[in-house]
């Protein structure tokens, strides 16, 4: 039962410590080819917004606005695929993930 104990904590430990090294990683997402790149943390936070010069049209600003919500949804993506591969195997070691609280799969 101990060794049962330990197991659990250094999993519990292991996921601590990937979690933190994930609001660490900086994923970019772009649109536009490149005119609108949005950064985000691993764990989806948005850091940064940068839009090209080239992109701003007083005139369409709808555009822009998708451009911006593109450049986002790209960040999160990736930063799920990367939640995923450094989380994934630490939540089945743990039982899965479908019912651990603050995982997000």
């Amino acid at each position: 039962m101990q060794q049962l104990l330990q197991q659990a904590q250094k999993m519990q430990q292991d996921l601590a410590k990937a979690q933190e090294e994930l609001a660490r990683t900086l994923v970019d997402g772009t649109a536009g080819g490149g005119l609108v790149k949005a950064t985000v943390t691993g764990a989806g936070e948005l850091q940064s917004l940068v839009i090209d010069p080239k992109a701003v049209d007083p005139e369409d600003t709808e555009t822009l606005a998708d451009l911006v919500v593109a450049a986002v949804r790209d960040a999160n993506e990736t930063a799920q695929k990367m939640q995923q591969q450094k989380l994934g195997p630490l939540a089945q070691g743990l039982g899965g993930g479908g019912g651990i609280p603050g995982l997000p799969f």
